[in-house]
């Protein structure tokens, strides 16, 4: 007999709707002037909270960015592997992949940027810094997929051209020289190193 399942309590409830309140919040404002000139303290009073209660869900700005972003991450991953299941052509499949995580890293570049430094440099003992370097092994995998449909390529090397592919996109997003680097822009760069990468 199948166990219905138990239904959400008031307390979870509410910490649910006070992440939702944080998340729209700091989305807004980040979208709006850029995580350099928002505070925690602007969050906070727009999501109706205290800064004690902001820091039980991220202990810092950076955290804070970084849960606001991997959502679109995530959302962006999601898109790309439906679009790569569509498209035979296994080059154009990983960009297929590539083209939403660029563009939702686009949305607001300093917060791109900004995102992509905390991935890399952010303690990975916080939780939504484990979060973005899990997105990075998902997106990785996502490709490795795509390129064993090659049957040139073995498993192990796909794991390893994809982890290459990765790097690429992220050394074309994150550098100040590509700021004014359009969506189109990055993705050519990518592309032109994906094509040496992988040959038809």
């Amino acid at each position: 007999m199948a166990v219905a399942p138990r239904p959400v309590g008031r307390r979870e409830r509410n910490k649910q709707e006070k992440l939702d309140r944080i998340m729209a919040a700091a989305r807004e404002l980040f979208a709006e002037h850029g995580v350099d000139d928002v505070t925690t303290q602007q969050v906070a009073d727009k999501a109706d909270i205290g800064t004690g209660t902001l820091f039980l869900y991220a202990k810092n700005k950076g955290e804070l960015l970084l849960l606001v972003q991997n959502s679109t991450y995530a959302d962006a991953l999601v898109r790309g592997k439906a679009a790569a299941e569509t498209i035979p052509d296994v080059r154009d499949a990983v960009m297929a992949i590539v083209r939403p995580v660029v563009e939702c890293n686009r949305i607001q570049i300093d917060n791109g940027r900004t995102y992509l430094r905390e991935m890399v440099f952010g303690d990975p003992e916080e939780p939504h810094h484990r979060e973005a370097l899990g997105l990075t092994v998902q997106t990785e995998e996502a490709i490795a997929d795509v390129l064993r449909r090659d049957q040139r390529i073995v498993p192990g090397v796909a794991a390893t051209l994809a982890h290459i592919v990765s790097a690429i996109m992220f050394l074309s997003m994150a550098p100040t020289i590509n700021i004014a680097s359009t969506v189109d822009d990055i993705l050519r760069e990518i592309e032109d190193q994906v094509r040496v990468l992988l040959p038809r």
